[in-house]
């Protein structure tokens, strides 16, 4: 059975070198998909993110993420 590190969303950008609020605003929905990358525990507002899909998802395989100023990035 795997461990599962969860994350709050300051800690997950130190890990991945984002801002916070870019996260929660650009990341959202849209590259990390709530119940896959993050959930929400008990139905609240704080999110928790699971690092270790996090790490397989983006980290072992090429992704793309969209930059604030324009442009991806591939990971």
């Amino acid at each position: 059975m795997m461990s599962i590190t969860y994350l709050t969303t300051e800690e997950l950008s130190e890990r991945i070198k984002y801002d916070s609020r870019y996260i929660r605003e650009k990341l959202n929905d849209t590259v990390l998909i709530e119940g896959t990358h993050y959930v929400r525990p008990f139905g609240r507002r704080k999110i928790l993110y699971l690092w270790e899909r996090i790490e397989q998802d983006f980290i072992e395989t090429e992704v793309a993420i969209p930059l604030r100023a324009g442009g991806i990035c591939r990971g």
